[in-house]
């Protein structure tokens, strides 16, 4: 079993690691550590990255739909 310290410093690492790719698992990983944390303090410790996991997938997710949309509108012309 994991420390609360040790679950901190995996929900980091996800943070700085995740790519495109692998943010929907990464995200769910971090959300399944911070769930396990005891104490709301602990909580408040991983808000930083949870919230720029949150914000990269958003960011990514967009880029994604424009790009799809672009790539439709050039075969239809």
């Amino acid at each position: 079993m994991l420390s609360s310290d040790e679950k901190l410093a995996e929900i980091r690492r996800l943070y700085f690691q995740t790519t495109r790719h692998t943010i929907h698992q990464d995200l769910a990983k971090a959300l399944d550590l911070l769930k396990s944390l005891n104490s709301e303090e602990e909580r408040e410790r991983a808000t930083v990255y949870m919230e720029g996991l949150a914000q990269m997938r958003s960011d990514w997710t967009k880029t994604d739909k424009r790009q799809r949309k672009d790539r439709n509108r050039k075969r239809s012309t």
